[in-house]
């Protein structure tokens, strides 16, 4: 039985623009990967309602889950929950069990939960919340999109609260051949290991160390025997034993 798939949606003119690097998507590689869940997609989209909207309702047809990140905070660039509302037909306002978590992160309610901090608790009608116990303000899940905040500490404890509701198959793992040989070199005898093992995942990661060029070979498979025996025969192939 295959695992369950899933997409990613980074949302935001920053990580666009090149001012601010975007680390959620290795972060949700790496979480995905342990948990069973095959991330075969990462795309990115500009704070442009139409974008989000046309990229988020092709993904989430597409593969089981969506996870999206940036675009949730108090400011007039912070658009993916409205978008998240129209993709999927439904309505949006302040709700009150996220407007009392909210409320938890300020000390004078009245004076400091304000109309722009209040946004952070307009959520899509039928979402259930997704906690966030740093800053409080909350993300949600609705259908299967996760929508969660761009700042990576905040996405990564968000992260773990909704992997805790996600069933996953079998763990991805890997095994590394490290061959002190150019690509170029091994490429033939890497082409005829894949070809005599394709329910593998076989990639090549060249190095160039201290002068030392070479590659990483690097076999993928969710049956550690099964990785053990190609391990040894990928040996084999490059001449290391």
């Amino acid at each position: 039985m295959s695992n369950p798939t899933a997409a990613m949606l980074v949302i935001g003119d920053e990580i666009l623009s090149g001012r601010t690097r975007d680390i959620n998507a290795n972060v949700l590689a790496l979480a995905l990967t342990e948990h069973g869940i095959d991330l075969e997609e990462v795309r990115f989209v500009p704070d442009v309602e139409a974008r989000i909207i046309d990229g988020l309702n092709q993904l989430r047809m597409q593969f089981d889950h969506v996870f999206t990140s940036g675009g949730i905070g108090p400011t007039h660039d912070d658009i993916t929950a409205d978008c998240i509302a129209r993709a999927f037909g439904v309505g949006i306002d302040v709700r009150e069990d996220a407007r009392a978590i909210l409320a938890t992160n300020y000390a004078n309610t009245d004076m400091d939960l304000n109309a722009a901090r209040l946004r952070m608790a307009r959520i899509p009608d039928g979402a259930t919340l997704i906690d966030n116990p740093i800053s409080k303000a909350p993300g949600f899940t609705l259908g299967n999109v996760h929508v969660m905040a761009g700042v990576p500490k905040i996405f990564a404890v968000m992260l773990d609260g909704v992997l805790t509701t996600l069933k996953g198959g079998q763990p991805l793992l890997s095994v590394t051949v490290r061959v002190e040989r150019p690509e170029g070199e091994v490429a033939v005898p890497l082409r005829v290991f894949a070809d005599a093992n394709p329910d593998l995942s076989v990639g090549s990661y060249p190095f160039n160390v201290d002068g030392v060029l070479g590659c990483n070979l690097v076999i993928r498979h969710q049956d550690a025997g099964v990785l053990a025996r190609a391990e040894a025969a990928l040996r084999t192939a490059m001449g290391l034993d």
